[in-house]
């Protein structure tokens, strides 16, 4: 059976993954702009492990089995229906986490990098090419390490992984819903 793409979700991960990249760039050249590079170093890192944990949420949700959150939601286990909700919705789940929030994550980790690499060229009298080559083998190899070993967890532990984060879900709706009604 062939499955019709929803060009109206397509659009809204384009919008979203506009909307973000934006945000992020804006958030991490306002604070590389007048760091040092330990800091420079940490925002790189948090990008860095912003991907590869997003990238295991995606993961486990598509690996993982509903079957065992009914049970859960029937003893009203907090989470448990945010978790079904997270299964069912697998596909988008899976797109945002892995395509616009990792993609990105990504992205601004190659660009926070090239910004350290200029910093340290016209600090530290190295090659640039010296220092792109290692910054950017460093970045890779702990994005695609850290990525490989997030699969293999998000594939042996993907219940648990899943009502971890619908709990976080359950806890921001809270959150939320009391905000909203003290501004009402």
């Amino acid at each position: 059976m062939k499955q019709k793409t929803n060009i109206r979700w397509v659009v809204k991960l384009i919008i979203w993954s506009i909307v973000l990249t934006v945000v992020f760039t804006l958030a991490s050249s306002q604070i590389l702009g007048n760091v040092g590079y330990i800091l420079a170093f940490v925002v790189l890192g948090i990008f860095i492990i912003l991907g590869i944990l997003f990238d295991v949420v995606g993961v486990s949700v598509t690996a993982a089995d509903e079957k065992p959150f009914h049970s859960m939601a029937s003893h009203r286990e907090p989470g448990a229906a945010q978790a079904i909700k997270l299964i069912k919705n697998a596909e988008k789940v899976s797109s945002i986490c892995n395509d616009v929030v990792g993609d990105i994550c990504g992205i601004i980790s190659g660009t926070t990098s090239a910004i350290i690499v200029a910093r340290l060229t016209g600090d530290i009298r190295v090659s640039n090419v010296v220092l792109q080559l290692g910054v950017s083998a460093a970045v890779a190899g702990l994005t695609i390490g850290g990525k490989a070993m997030g699969k293999s967890l998000a594939i042996n532990k993907s219940t648990d992984i899943v009502l971890y984060t619908a709990k976080v879900i359950s806890v921001k709706d809270r959150l939320f819903s009391k905000i909203m009604i003290r501004e009402k």
